[in-house]
């Protein structure tokens, strides 16, 4: 009850509205300018408001003589052998205390636009950094030292994942995979890379040998490839509130979220960390 009386006392229909255009321009920059936010599972079925998703993975489909379904009264079953389930089951929280004089001077509204870029920056932060720590964890590491020069290595790393095989891939095509490097081995690849506009966003996306490049200093490895999609992080935000503090004059300003990181393609995740050496 004291949350509704806070707002009838401090908020009203105008601020609220303002707090809510805050908060989508919070989401819309962590979508942007978060790498896991690019590259993630997004082909997952069920709402992660329910506390989970699933991600299904079918078994690859085989090839037999013509007849063998009609002589057996039956095609193969379609096998979803690599089922994933995502529990968002991690809670966080941006909650901090506005001084009521604050507050007076550039209104609940002003102070959400003043801490928007702040908050933007910690979700994306938080966001990568637990994406890439689970992309290390599930990933595999593959030794690079007979290669003598970072270019070799990254592309060595590159048909590591382009050339699996197995139940699910029979090969990945390239523009399928991305590569994140620390920014030391991204500084000196510069020349390496063909940078071309996107026609869509009129950003410049970065590529490797056809195979979008992006620098990560949130990544504890040199080099990491994957599929795009190899991790799933579903996520759920609630809006700004506001509430009054008990026993205080000040009011919080809170955004809530909650996540979920999981590695749903851990056999197409490989990462290198013998390659801080050597020139492009």
């Amino acid at each position: 009850m004291a949350r509704t009386d806070a707002r009838n006392i401090y908020v009203d229909n105008s601020t609220l509205d303002k707090l809510a255009e805050t908060y989508g321009e919070v989401i819309e920059a962590v979508q942007k300018g978060a790498i896991s936010e690019q590259i993630k599972n997004k082909n997952y079925s069920g709402d992660p408001k329910s506390g989970s998703v699933e991600i299904d993975r079918f078994k690859n489909a085989t090839v037999d003589d013509l007849g063998t379904a009609r002589t057996a009264g039956a095609g193969k079953g379609l096998k979803n052998t690599g089922k994933v389930t995502v529990n968002v089951d991690t809670d966080k929280e941006i909650v901090e205390e506005l001084a009521k004089k604050d507050v007076r001077l550039y209104g609940l509204d002003g102070m959400a636009e003043k801490r928007k870029g702040n908050h933007t920056k910690r979700m994306i932060a938080y966001l990568d950094n637990q994406f890439f720590a689970q992309a290390e964890t599930a990933g595999t590491g593959v030794d690079l030292s007979s290669y003598s020069t970072i270019a070799e290595k990254l592309e060595a790393l590159i048909q590591s994942v382009e050339t699996t095989q197995n139940d699910w891939v029979d090969g990945v095509d390239r523009d399928l995979l991305v590569v994140t490097v620390k920014p030391s081995i991204y500084g000196a690849i510069l020349n390496y890379i063909d940078s071309v506009p996107n026609s869509l966003t009129g950003l410049k996306e970065d590529f490797f040998h056809k195979v979008r490049l992006f620098s990560n200093h949130r990544q504890t490895k040199d080099m990491i490839c994957m599929i795009d999609g190899a991790i799933a992080q579903p996520v759920v935000t609630d809006q700004y509130d506001a509430e009054k503090i008990p026993l205080s004059n000040d009011i919080a300003l809170e955004l809530f979220f909650s996540k979920g990181t999981k590695a749903v393609m851990p056999d197409l995740i490989k990462y290198s960390n013998n390659t801080v050496s050597g020139t492009v």
